[in-house]
């Protein structure tokens, strides 16, 4: 064998075993991140007008949030809303 064989030897399980590090990684934050069924099925049967505008303009994570808000005391009112992206 060459000395280029011995090197695919070594660096191919090296990038393997990185590879699938990082995805662990990328996988733990992502299930930090999921949203729950059965949060997405309780907004759908209970959601105010202002929270389904919040989904439609800007997504299921503002959406909920102004959704756990309202749910928390109804500090919801006393948010500030965001910004509208302008897009050029």
């Amino acid at each position: 064998m060459n000395t280029m064989s011995y090197w695919f030897i070594v660096i191919i399980p090296l990038v393997i075993m990185l590879f699938a590090l990082f995805m662990e990684r990328v996988e733990a934050r992502l299930k930090n991140l999921a949203i729950r069924e059965t949060e997405v099925e309780e907004f759908l049967e209970q959601a105010q007008p202002d929270e389904v505008q919040a989904l439609y303009g800007h997504g299921i994570g503002r959406a909920l949030e102004l959704f756990r808000l309202r749910r928390l005391g109804g500090r919801a009112g006393r948010t500030r809303p965001r910004r509208r992206r302008v897009r050029n």
